[in-house]
């Protein structure tokens, strides 16, 4: 269907906003948030205060529809504290997700690097079981994939270290210098071509059982690392890229979130994955404090709709997980 909906000023959105039941106590300071942020970033966070509306259909089921109008006592400030709420969350996860992604990029380079100088682009240093696998949607190899994927981040890189090395000493950079240049993405699909051995080293470093699950980790903090980095809300977030079951990662707190369909679709638990690997990247880090702090500042709002942070999957057995925190990690998983 053709897009009909016009532009409107910043005081028509407010308006608009007024007449669909939106309270607003201070007209400049929530232009000035619209000015800021934007009419549709700021929706994300009204919509749970939007009224639903059950209908029953001609076969007796029923089905929900959102309207326009909002819930009673419903206030403009209350969608501005649930985003900022959620800017400092991402904030605080791109943080440890830094730390995490520069831990692993010395991992990487330190186990490969053993085997050569310039293993990650030659096949022999890598498990040729994973490498030579084709991937049908490209008609390639995994390997050949992998290597064009690198070779597109080096040609695009700016930094100063990849033209001196090019200057210096030729065309192939080292791995420790080539995984300067490699992102979240990179490093998983690097990690899922290393040989098991290698592999299971690393893990064994993060206390898993099963080699595999790291890389499944790292696969789903990618996927985390790219909400942050595009600004998008993540406190209430259906999440697509599903961590996997507990079976190879036995702490208990990661059993109790990934055995519970709700929870497991939900961002919390790719909190607690960061918090885990920060645990042993960081384990004297104040981050830790600093994300329960975070969690417990959940605002309350006006509207007679209440939210909590439930909606972001975190356990009835609140309590319990703050313990797990500040046990940090001591038994083996």
């Amino acid at each position: 269907m053709p897009y009909t909906r016009p532009w409107l000023s910043f005081e028509q959105q407010l308006q608009k906003l007024k007449e669909r039941g939106m309270q607003v106590s201070d007209n400049d300071a929530a232009i000035s948030y619209l000015k800021r942020i934007g009419y549709y970033r700021l929706s994300a966070y009204w919509y749970p205060f939007r009224k639903f509306e059950m209908t029953i259909q001609a076969d007796g089921s029923i089905t929900s529809s959102v309207t326009n109008q909002f819930v009673d006592k419903t206030h403009f400030t209350d969608a501005v504290e649930l985003y900022l709420f959620d800017k400092k969350l991402r904030l605080l996860l791109t943080d440890a997700l830094e730390r995490i992604e520069v831990a692993l990029r010395v991992d990487i380079a330190y186990v490969v690097g053993k085997h050569s100088t310039f293993g990650h682009i030659e096949e022999s240093s890598l498990n040729t079981s994973f490498t030579r696998k084709i991937i049908q949607r490209k008609g390639i190899s995994r390997f050949d994939a992998w290597v064009e994927k690198y070779r597109g981040l080096v040609s695009r890189s700016k930094e100063d270290f990849v033209r001196h090395y090019h200057d210096k000493h030729g065309a192939e950079l080292p791995i420790w210098v080539a995984v300067e240049l490699m992102d979240f993405g990179g490093l998983s699909q690097l990690l899922g071509l290393m040989k098991v051995a290698d592999q299971r080293e690393i893990a064994e470093k993060y206390q898993f059982s099963d080699w595999k699950h790291l890389g499944k980790w790292i696969y789903c903090l990618s996927y985390l690392r790219n909400l942050c980095a595009h600004h998008s809300r993540l406190w209430n977030r259906n999440i697509t890229s599903r961590p996997p079951m507990s079976r190879g990662f036995r702490q208990e707190w990661y059993q109790t979130l990934t055995e519970n369909v709700d929870t497991l679709s939900r961002p919390f638990v790719l909190i607690a994955m960061v918090r885990y690997l920060m645990s042993a990247i960081c384990p004297n880090s104040g981050w830790h404090t600093r994300l329960i702090d975070h969690l417990e500042s959940f605002p309350t709002q006006s509207s007679d709709r209440k939210l909590s942070i439930n909606a972001m999957g975190i356990p009835h057995e609140w309590d319990d997980w703050k313990e797990w925190i500040e046990q940090k990690i001591k038994a083996p998983a």
